[in-house]
Order: structure tokens, then sequence, then C-alpha cells
């Protein structure tokens, strides 16, 4: 007893009988893995950068996407899928930057933009080179200036001070703005020497003087404006292990096992190592059945995955039934790529990309409108202004039973996803919304009743249990989730002594058995439509 009564009195009590409810679990954070265009965060307090390569980092709109990683970069399927999964009515997802394209610090992977500046008294000869301090593209947005500095006037009677007309100004300018300044540099020795000043200084560049001999004055560099120029990434090779990664190290997919909110995970950029050569279709195969294998494993995630690009509908039913054998609940497969506008090309073409970002956009933009329970299909694809391949309604039919989710175009209607199934050959799961559903119940359900481990094991609260759980299903029936005119015809909780017997308790179990009836989807519309004579002719 929790208190020892020892005079006479009246106590008061708190007794805990009531309810505890369950809450539903979020059902629509992505997670994608991929390249960027960096990925870094500045620290606080004028503190410098943080590498977010390798990390899982939570973003919540573009401009914060932005901001860590950094915009389009060519080579990379990620900013696209991110872009689509927010333009699509995606709120939450978590990016892991397994590379990145436009800057590097190896300089096996990347080379720095380079600059030599002529010098003043002879075009012809060397004077300074410059050199981006980070490798690869983005050292080609910047651009030095110099500028020479005029000689202070000599009082009367004197001569100038020595030195005095060799000194020159550097401005680096960086995406077409002034970004540093660095004034009186000179060739000589002392405090304001070019190599001195600017290497220490500098955060853009860094320079080397290349003519040591001869006047400084015309050994300093010739005044104008030089680009930088030459800086990209060199075979960059990223292949299965790397998207795979490590859960020890939090590495690649590894590091989404510590998170406890992902629902989805696509991997895009698995298609860019293919388009590269990195990998062929054994490789495509072996990470995205690691995508597979981590969402069965971590139960309440689904796998949305990219077909490989250029292939005809007979193609990739091909793959998927011959080389591609997947079969899982847990994942759905996608055909064809979608046409999405370029943002790096200056004539606006478009490009082909993966669907797997818009997809997962779409999937929470029902989940969020309908509920978890609505197919994520017949949704118009936002931002997509074509397809790689116009999809008939034939090449559909054989499609389809395989568990290949078409995108297809209607006039009028717009680009829209045109299927629903899973890559699982039970009937049972064939539906995505139906294994969707099942894992924000499951995960509601752990989440909810975790008061419920070393509780006594009697009827009280088994009776307690049935109460919560039945109260829960109760509102997801009520949001149509479930199929039946009454939750008595949609569902069924039993917790009892029939399924509790003494060896069950005696092992420390308590088991609830729980039974759904799941709404489909109408696949398939069918209108049976016939002569009729009448009335009068039923009659006759």
């Amino acid at each position: 007893m929790a208190t020892a009564y020892l005079s006479p009195g009246v106590y008061v009590e708190e007794v805990d009988r009531g309810t505890k409810p369950i809450e539903g679990v979020g059902t629509s954070v992505a997670a994608f893995v991929g390249f960027t265009e960096r990925a870094e965060e500045l620290g606080g307090n004028g503190s410098g950068p943080t590498s977010l390569l390798n990390k899982a980092t939570l973003v919540t709109n573009w401009n914060q996407y932005t901001q860590k990683f950094g915009g389009f970069v060519e080579g990379a399927f990620l900013p696209h899928a991110v872009y689509g999964y927010f333009a699509n009515g995606g709120g939450r997802c978590y990016v892991i930057s397994v590379a990145t394209l436009a800057t590097s610090d190896d300089p096996a992977l990347a080379s720095s933009a380079k600059a030599a500046l002529p010098a003043a008294g002879d075009p012809k000869a060397g004077s300074l080179s410059i050199e981006a301090r980070q490798g690869g593209p983005a050292g080609n947005e910047i651009e030095v200036a110099v500028k020479h500095e005029a000689a202070p006037p000599a009082a009367e009677g004197e001569e100038p001070p020595k030195g005095a007309d060799d000194a020159f100004t550097l401005v680096v300018n960086h995406g077409g703005r002034e970004a540093e300044r660095f004034e009186g540099l000179t060739f000589g020795t002392g405090a304001r020497n070019v190599e001195t000043v600017v290497n220490a200084q500098s955060q853009l560049i860094q320079v080397k003087v290349l003519r040591k001999t001869g006047k400084m004055a015309e050994r300093r560099p010739a005044e104008g404006s030089y680009a930088l120029q030459g800086g990209e990434i060199k075979a960059l090779a990223i292949r299965a292990p790397q998207f795979e990664g490590d859960t020890a190290k939090r590495e690649g997919l590894g590091a989404l096992e510590a998170l406890d909110d992902v629902t989805m995970v696509a991997v895009p950029d698995l298609m860019s190592s293919f388009l590269r050569g990195d990998m062929d279709l054994d490789g495509v195969k072996a990470v995205q059945t690691a995508v597979i294998n981590h969402c069965e494993r971590m139960k309440y995630r689904f796998a949305i995955l990219d077909a490989p690009p250029g292939m005809s509908p007979q193609e990739i039913g091909d793959w998927r039934q011959k080389q591609a054998g997947y079969d899982t609940k847990f994942g759905a497969l996608y055909y064809p790529w979608v046409a999405a506008p370029n943002p790096l090309s200056a004539s606006g073409s478009s490009m082909l990309i993966p669907p797997s970002g818009h997809l997962a956009g779409i999937y929470a933009r029902t989940d969020s409108e309908r509920g978890v329970h609505k197919a994520p299909a017949n949704e118009v694809v936002r931002g997509a202004v074509g397809l790689e391949i116009n999809v008939t309604k034939g090449e559909q039919d054989g499609l389809n039973p395989i568990g290949v989710n078409c995108i297809r175009a209607f006039p009028g209607r717009g680009i829209r996803v045109w299927g629903a199934r899973t890559l699982s050959s039970d009937p049972s799961w064939r539906y995505i919304n139906v294994r969707r559903l099942f894992n924000f119940v499951e995960a509601s359900i752990e989440a909810g009743t975790q008061w419920v481990v070393f509780e006594p094991n009697d009827q009280d609260l088994w009776a307690r249990v049935r109460r919560d759980v039945s109260a829960f299903l109760r509102l997801v029936w009520r949001s149509g989730a479930l199929f039946g005119t009454t939750p008595e015809q949609a569902f069924y909780v039993k917790c009892d002594e029939e399924l509790n017997p003494p060896e069950v308790r005696d092992a420390g179990q308590l088991i609830i058995e729980v039974g759904m009836s799941p709404v489909k989807p109408a696949e398939f519309v069918i209108f049976r439509i016939s002569q009729w004579a009448g009335p009068d002719a039923e009659t006759a």
C-alpha cells in the first residue's frame, strides 16, 4: 500500500483509473540520401562552419535546405527531389549528403580554379598565381581585379620613398560582388608582402609570387580583371557501400536508424551514380535492396524506388521481373522519370529527373488532405512538365500487375500518378495505402501504450488496454480508414484470459489481438451498361 493509516482521520488519495489516449504518430516525414552542392552549417558565436556530410539533417523548407546544402548542382538529383517534395506538399524531411559536388577539400576529387596574372612590365611574363581555396566549380565564380596605387608625392627637394611605386590593390569579387579588398600590397619583404597578407587573411584565395627577380614595379601584376577558371570535380565515384553507409558511424542509410520519425525513404542519386557509370544495374539492385531491408527492419518506413532511366515499358517490365525481383510490402516502384524545368539552364530547358522526391511530397499531401488510408494515386505531380515516355493503357496493363506504378499524362488533367501498388506478391498487402495505414496504427499503438510495461498483468490491465486501443481505432474508423458501417464491423480488440493464460503471464508477456478491416482503393471502376426496355416491358 502506498500510505500507512496510523491515526484516525479522513484520507484523500488520487487513483489513476482514467484513459490514456493514444495519439496518432506522424506519417509524412521523408528522408533523402544523395549528393548536394555543399554540406555545412555556420556555427554560432562566429565559429567556423560545421560539416554536415553524412549527417542526417532536418530540413523543413527549401530556404533552409539551400542555407545548409546549397542549391541545384550539375550531377545531383537530390536537390531536385527535395524541391519536388516541398512543391508537392511535403513539410519535414531529413537530408543525408554522402558527397558534395561543388566543393571539395580532397585534391584527389577536386581541382581548384586558378588564374596566372601577367607582370606589369612584361605581359608575357608571369607575376602572381591565384588559386581558389575551395576546390570544385565554386571557385569559378571568383574574379580578381588589380589596381596600381599611385606613389605619394615627394616633398620638394626629396626623392620618393623606396618601394612607393610598386604598391597595388587586390579586389576579390565573388558571384559578381566585392567580397574582399587588400590595399597597399607589394612584392617586397615586410608586413605588406602580398603572400603574407593575402594568404593569412583571405577566405577565398591564396597567392604565390611567380617572379622573384627584377624591379618590383615591373614584377607586380598588370592592372585588369582576371577570372579564376578550371575548378571541377574529378571522377567522383560513389558506389553501393557509400549509399548503404554504416549504422555505427551514422553514415548513409545507417544514419537513419537513430531516427524515430522517418516514414519514407528515397535515394534519388542512386541514379546519378548509375548514369555516371559508377555502378551497373546490379549495383542499383543492391542499393534498392538495402533501402527495402532498412524499411523492413525499422517496421514503420516505406521505400519509394525509382525505375532506371532509358528503359521502354517492355524493358522495365523485364527488369522488374527478371533482375529486380523485389517482393516486399514495404516499398513501391515508379516509372517513368518526369521532366522538370532545369534551373541550371539559361535557355529555360527541361531535364529528366527520378520521380521519388515528387512522390514523397504527394504521399505527404494525400496524408494531410485525405488521410494515410487514401491511396497516393490519381494525384497531380506538381512541377512536372513532361515525362520520359508516355505510357499507354496497353503498356500499363502489363506493368501494373507486377507492381510498376506508372506516371501518365492525361489531356486536360495533367500529369498524374496512376498506380498504387506495393512490390508484394501477397494480395493482402497489394496496396500502398493499406501498408502505410498499418504502419500508422502499429506505430501509434506502440508509442501510446508504453505505460503498460511492468504494470500488474491482471483483468484490470486487460480492460484498460482494450478500452484505450478501441478508443483509438474508433477515431481511425471515423476518419474513413476502416471498412464497416459500425465499429464492430471495422475492427476488434481482444485481450483476455484466453490469450493470456498462466503460462503466458509467467513468461512476463501480455498479448493483445487487434483485427482491422482496411478500405481498399477502387482501382478498377466498372460500369455495367445494358439496354433497358423500360418499366412497362417488365410488367408485360
